[in-house]
């Protein structure tokens, strides 16, 4: 039986700001995502996100979680993904024949050091599940105009380096961008941000930024309005709304050949 729609749940005031912040991942994800398409490390966001996502249950774990505290789970956060970066321009330098499976096992191990840090925490399954699927909804204002600020410093470098960034330089962008975004949408909306857009406009030949941007937006405010009507839980319903859309973006483009001018 299908759920019933009640069109309250459609208050501006909680969707305006989890749209933006949604705005404000695939500003930077987008262009990210085809660069990491082009590398083959398709994975390093859900490295680096579950990285970041370790210096937050850090802090977590030694009660910096409120307010109070909170340039202090920032601190942690950035400084585990920056560690992440380092770490992985090493091993690229290294093993490059590797990469991506050395991208892989990081996730893991650090998907499992979370769970470890949270073992002894009554409400660790919360903590993880908001890790991995955001609270997107909750979002604060505080927490858009900082995410807003680096996003402009991730986009002002990115632009004026673009294709000529080096790898340690990609990797650290990449983290800054990452730890920002997995605290406001969490790692399955990270990752389907990044790679979506990316993958379901490679046939697009001119304007593909701008499709894939497209894209995204469309998918953030279709799968807003679809959870919020029907009471699902808003990450899951914009992954699922950004695979559908994704699909029939590269159907259409594949298809016919069509680019923007």
């Amino acid at each position: 039986m299908s759920p019933a729609l009640s069109f309250s749940g459609l208050d501006i005031s909680i969707l305006g700001p989890a749209f933006i912040a949604g705005l404000l991942v695939l500003a930077t994800h987008v262009p990210l995502g085809m660069q990491v398409l082009d590398r083959g490390i398709v994975f390093i966001d859900l490295a680096i996100a579950q990285i970041a996502g370790i210096g937050v249950v850090a802090a977590d774990v030694m009660g910096w979680e409120s307010s109070e505290h909170a340039w202090a789970v920032q601190v942690a956060a950035v400084g585990a993904a920056l560690l992440g970066a380092f770490l992985l321009n090493w091993t690229e330098r290294r093993w490059p024949e590797i990469q991506e499976a050395l991208i892989g096992v990081l996730f893991v191990v650090a998907s499992c050091i979370g769970i470890l840090l949270l073992a002894g925490n009554p409400h660790g399954g919360e903590h993880l599940k908001d890790l991995l699927v955001g609270q997107i909804l909750w979002v604060s204002s505080t927490q858009l105009w900082s995410v807003a600020a680096l996003t402009a410093v991730v986009l002002a470098a990115w632009f004026s380096i673009g294709r000529r960034v080096g790898r340690l330089a990609f990797y650290l962008l990449f983290a800054l961008a990452v730890t920002a975004s997995v605290q406001l949408v969490g790692v399955y909306l990270v990752f389907s941000s990044l790679i979506v857009p990316a993958l379901a406009t490679r046939a697009v030949s001119r304007g593909r930024l701008w499709v894939a941007y497209a894209l995204g937006a469309i998918a953030y405010a279709l799968g807003l309005a679809l959870s919020a009507l029907a009471d699902w839980p808003s990450g899951a319903v914009i992954v699922l709304v950004m695979a559908l859309a994704g699909v029939i973006t590269s159907a259409v483009y594949g298809r016919s050949g069509r680019s923007l001018s």
